[in-house]
């Protein structure tokens, strides 16, 4: 054999062996999530239980500590602050994976994404927040119940931070972030597959990446004070949009990170994942 041919069948067997081992760990993080805790409805949607508790929402940083280690505008990150405590009162159930196109066609029948060759286990996109809301009519309609809604902004960034306080769930290197989701840096331009990347620390994939995802609160800036439950104003012109997407830099897929967006707005850059009340 020559050094050549042994070169490149020592690198394939390399890269199995990553490859592998990136499957099981992936594997090992969904063992660790309790078949208690975790239910299926009809159409394969997986729900993950999140416990009642308290975190810091926003960023700890400054938006001028922000701007100089991710650079951009610092207006990008004016919104994060203040950084203040808040309390979820009630437990609730999250997809443990985004909408997906087979289970959005599973409900409405049609397939609106605009990234269709990417296939069914890939993250429906292009869709409005109206858009959502009818999906989510729908799905309680098909199994008569009205459990289904959107996250709040708060009990979005609670499930992402999963008990963490980093400027993302695994912690602040953003050069780790591939491992954990796609965005611009990984992605070709494409959304990919969901739960290819590894998962939080409470077993949901994609909080960073892949598409933004809609939430139930209008936008508006943060209050000063620690509160409770919180769901945004009554009235709005944007709603809220968090976790950036398959063309996002790493600044804008950090947990803290949020967006106020027209809610008759879609691109192939905006999805969703659903809350089910307990």
């Amino acid at each position: 054999m020559s050094a050549l041919h042994y070169q490149i069948k020592k690198f394939l067997f390399i890269s199995a062996f990553v490859f592998s081992a990136h499957i099981c760990q992936n594997s090992a993080y969904a063992e660790n999530i309790s078949q208690e805790n975790m239910i299926t409805n009809s159409i394969g949607m997986k729900f993950i239980l999140i416990q009642a508790g308290k975190f810091m929402m926003g960023s700890k940083l400054t938006p001028e500590e922000i701007k100089e280690k991710y650079g951009g505008d610092a207006k990008w990150y004016n919104d994060e602050s203040p950084q203040h405590e808040v309390t979820i009162t009630t437990s609730y159930y999250i997809q443990s994976t985004e909408v997906t196109q087979g289970q959005w066609k599973a409900v409405m029948g049609v397939n609106p994404s605009g990234l269709k060759n990417c296939g069914v286990t890939c993250p429906i996109e292009k869709v409005s927040w109206f858009d959502v809301e009818e999906f989510i009519n729908r799905l309680n309609q098909k199994e008569d119940t009205n459990t289904y809604r959107l996250p709040t902004e708060a009990e979005w960034e609670y499930a992402c931070r999963a008990g963490s306080s980093t400027e993302f769930y695994f912690g602040d290197d953003k050069n780790k972030l591939e491992y954990y989701a796609w965005n611009n840096s990984n992605s070709d331009d494409w959304t990919h597959r969901v739960n290819l990347k590894r998962p939080n620390a409470w077993g949901l994939y994609d909080m960073h990446g892949n598409v933004w995802e809609w939430c139930q609160d209008w936008y508006s800036e943060y209050p000063s004070g620690p509160v409770t439950d919180p769901a945004g104003p009554e009235t709005g012109s944007q709603r809220v949009s968090r976790g950036g997407s398959w063309r996002s830099a790493a600044m804008f897929c950090r947990s803290p990170h949020r967006y106020g967006v027209d809610p008759n707005f879609r691109r192939p850059t905006r999805g969703f994942r659903l809350v089910k009340n307990r």
